[in-house]
């Protein structure tokens, strides 16, 4: 729905939508390393249809940059974080639902170790300057999403 959205704001759509579809297509959550076999997925499935170099190679580089651990430099790179990052400026409600699954996701977890390293995912987000790189998802999510995540920190 965001990507619909905000369409026109990719400079590549189909290679956004790609990435879009393939970056949690692994999705483990004890694993450390979904991000890369998602992308690796996605690298054989496009090289079986005769995909380019460069979109193969800028695919990979989109499902990579959801791994949130640098700031995205290149526009479909900030839009593809943004729609994954949506969730955060959501209503109220449906981010306390979103917070509830991602606790039942890591139920596995000791609750003490759960929320003090959730806290930290959180709180880094909440700690940006900007939590969207995007004017559109800035203007739509940003103040939101300040309030979902002090409100669960």
């Amino acid at each position: 729905m965001h990507f619909e959205q905000a369409r026109h704001l990719a400079q590549q759509p189909g290679e956004v939508a790609i990435a879009l579809w393939f970056h949690d297509a692994i999705y483990d959550v004890r694993g450390k390393s979904n991000e890369r076999q998602s992308a690796d997925w996605a690298i054989r499935v496009l090289a079986s249809c005769h995909a380019s170099q460069a979109t193969l190679a800028r695919v990979e580089q989109l499902i990579m940059v959801t791994r949130h651990d640098a700031t995205p430099c290149e526009p479909d790179e900030q839009l593809l974080v943004d729609i994954d990052l949506a969730i955060l400026g959501a209503t109220p409600e449906r981010f306390a639902e979103y917070d509830a699954q991602v606790r039942a996701e890591y139920a596995w977890v000791p609750g003490f170790v759960y929320r003090m390293k959730r806290r930290s995912v959180l709180q880094s987000f909440l700690a940006r300057s900007m939590i969207y790189s995007t004017d559109h998802f800035r203007a739509r999510y940003e103040a939101q999403a300040r309030i979902n995540l002090a409100g669960v920190i």
